[in-house]
């Protein structure tokens, strides 16, 4: 099978991932509440959210060293297997400190899924279907931030706070499980081969130098810390504003719907505003309404600013990804997208540990005026980069004779 021709395998994909992002999504959520029933305070809870991202961390470059010249789709059912044994174990600890550890466990499953998954777009996607293909993915992640804090908000509740999120966290772990079901033939072995033979491995450094990965990178980051604050300091706000579980889980879900809108109507935006000024006003915008979180507005006003911040933070993951891809070197893509995530895991590490900080001194709303500011930062740097991004998925390949032109340069594939 040749790139860009079945695209069975894509669906199926999807059809695993959202269930994969779905258990996560429910995931995290009932973690805060339950360290909040156990007596923790928002430093512990963004102690908790950035433990999430820890070990992932250290494990990134290597699984995608190993990704590059080998196969893509092991990587899924392991990371299925630490999800739902993370989630689960989650619900079952008793103390803080094992909430924290299978926390951990988590985020490595996620990222175990999410290297394989992006691997196996890029490899097996023609390099004109990247951004679309890339978007489609990212639809079930989506999905799951949709289902997700919904399932979370319906189980959460009553006295027993501590009790329900407890069953939160199994039920999210008997959802991951569901994701075997769609692993099935999602990998062509033909194009696993052709890559085995390619070169030495690109030295990382190379990589981070080349035109346009720092710039993905940092705006994969800012819109990841974004999604990752707001899943997990939204129950924090509505704890000091009075608003239930139930209604925080809708709103949450508000915000995944958006972002899906987004991303189903991705390819006619691009062709419309091009990759640069799409990246550029969707990160201002989003840095607009994540300041605006921080003031106290009815239920209804939260609601559709967190609409409106969903729909501008879909725009961000899946053209990063092509971004960093079509930077890449050769024979490295998926250490590419490998560091990307790396990237994404420190920022979750340190955005939560930084809003932790904030919060516990400037209180819980300061967390989302650091998160405007750091996406404002990414604004200014989609906007002076515009050799990091190349065309629309609509617009076709290139030509290779007409590569020269500066109004006509591409990099080499997200």
């Amino acid at each position: 099978m040749a790139p860009g021709r079945n695209r069975g395998w894509l669906l199926r994909l999807v059809i695993a991932f959202g269930f994969a992002q779905g258990a996560v999504s429910m995931a995290r959520p009932a973690v805060s509440y339950r360290a909040l029933a156990l007596g923790a305070d928002e430093r512990a809870v963004g102690v908790l959210a950035g433990v999430y991202a820890l070990l992932p961390l250290f494990a990134a470059v290597p699984l995608g060293r190993r990704t590059d010249h080998g196969r893509c789709a092991p990587l899924l059912p392991v990371g299925v297997v630490l999800i739902s044994g993370g989630c689960a174990l989650s619900g079952l600890a008793g103390s803080l400190w094992a909430m924290a550890l299978w926390s951990g466990v988590m985020g490595l499953g996620h990222l175990c899924f999410v290297i394989g998954a992006q691997s196996l777009v890029a490899r097996q996607s023609a390099p004109h279907e990247q951004d679309r293909n890339f978007g489609h993915f990212t639809i079930g992640a989506s999905l799951g931030q949709l289902v997700g804090p919904i399932a979370a908000g319906a189980v959460i509740g009553g006295p027993d706070m501590a009790g329900t999120s407890a069953l939160a966290l199994v039920v999210a772990g008997a959802g991951a499980a569901v994701a075997f079901t769609s692993l099935w033939r999602i990998e062509d072995r033909t194009v696993v081969k052709s890559r085995a033979a390619e070169g030495d491995r690109v030295p990382v450094g190379r990589i981070l130098r080349a035109r346009g990965v720092p710039a993905g990178m940092l705006i994969s980051l800012s819109v990841l810390s974004a999604t990752d604050i707001l899943t997990a300091y939204l129950p924090v706000v509505g704890e000091h504003r009075d608003i239930s579980p139930a209604v925080i889980g809708v709103l949450l879900s508000a915000r995944a719907g958006a972002t899906i809108a987004c991303r189903l109507v991705l390819t006619p935006l691009l062709r419309l505003l091009g990759r640069p000024l799409l990246l550029t006003a969707t990160c201002f915008l989003a840095a607009l309404l994540c300041a605006g979180i921080a003031v106290p507005v009815p239920v209804w006003a939260l609601g559709l600013m967190l609409a409106v911040l969903g729909f501008c933070l879909g725009v961000g993951q899946p053209l990063s990804m092509t971004t960093v891809v079509q930077a890449a070197p050769e024979g490295a893509r998926s250490t590419a997208l490998a560091l990307r995530l790396t990237g994404n895991r420190l920022g979750q590490v340190a955005a939560p540990a930084g809003a932790g900080l904030l919060a516990g001194v400037a209180g819980v709303a300061a967390p989302f005026v650091m998160l405007g500011a750091l996406l404002l930062v990414s604004a200014g740097v989609a906007v002076r980069s515009p050799g990091a991004v190349g065309r629309g998925e609509g617009s076709g390949p290139v030509p290779p004779t007409r590569r020269k032109g500066p109004a006509l340069r591409r990099t080499s594939d997200i």
